[in-house]
């Protein structure tokens, strides 16, 4: 590791624009998507703001890690799907539940009464065909000025990655499945 000096003046322009609603994308192959919409959720409603999350894969009945902190803060959190496609037994239903479940998060980001909509996942129902893509990118660039969208999963499309003023990719560097460690509770819940 080569040590650095810290700077000691500020190396980028200080923004001038105007305050405004983001999106943002978190996609890649890396770990770490949805943990960094969570945070971005915590830091959100820790100031006050109003946040909603959609888990677009996660079933309604789900008790994970996140679900049970986000109950205890009074963050809504809701399960839109039936699990992975592999796990699903009927993939129309499972198509049927990404559709309705975008029903209910469009109206909710064009509502425009939180500060942050969380769209966790959502990569998968697009990437499948179940949503179409014309749908959310008419959806985030027609909503209230001031709601942040937050978009996460594997594979964003390059419209989605055109439209959006934020998007980071988790790269995959190492991962413990390839040395046999499973999955375990509190980390990848």
């Amino acid at each position: 590791m080569e040590i650095e000096t810290p700077p000691l003046l500020r190396d980028t322009p200080k923004p001038q624009g105007e305050r405004r609603g983001l999106v943002l994308v978190h996609t890649g192959n890396g770990k770490g998507k949805s943990t960094a919409a969570f945070g971005l959720a915590l830091r959100a409603h820790g100031r006050g703001k109003t946040v909603k999350v959609y888990q677009f894969m996660k079933v309604p009945t789900a008790r994970f890690g996140e679900h049970r902190l986000f109950e205890q803060l009074g963050i809504p959190i809701e399960g839109l799907g039936d699990g992975f496609s592999w796990k699903s037994r009927d993939l129309e239903h499972s198509a049927q539940l990404a559709l309705d479940g975008w029903a209910k998060a469009e109206a909710t980001i064009r509502a425009g009464e939180h500060f942050m909509v969380v769209l966790d996942e959502i990569m998968y129902p697009l990437r499948y065909g179940w949503i179409a893509l014309e749908s959310i990118l008419t959806c985030l660039r027609e909503r209230p000025a001031h709601v942040h969208v937050v978009l996460t999963g594997r594979n964003a499309p390059a419209e989605l990655i055109e439209l959006a003023d934020t998007v980071t990719e988790m790269a995959l560097i190492k991962h413990h499945f390839k040395a046999g460690v499973p999955a375990q509770r509190g980390i990848e819940d």
